[in-house]
């Protein structure tokens, strides 16, 4: 994967946690039911600079999706 695919997958699973407006759930254990999913975005957030920078390309079409 490279690192437009890392930050696509990081935007996708914590879209999964959030509502519309980009807030988490009120209900606590709804919060605490989605721990495995933040913690595979921050998995990927991580992954995403790292993959972006094997190759140079890819570096710059990832900055250029990042700038977007």
């Amino acid at each position: 994967m490279d690192g437009h695919g890392h930050y696509s997958e990081t935007e996708r699973l914590l879209a999964m946690c959030t509502d519309r407006g980009g807030n988490p759930p009120a209900d606590p254990e709804d919060a605490a039911s989605l721990t495995s999913y933040f913690r595979a975005a921050q998995v990927h957030a991580t992954l995403a600079p790292a993959a972006a920078t094997i190759d140079p390309v890819l570096t710059y079409r990832w900055v250029d999706v990042v700038a977007s």
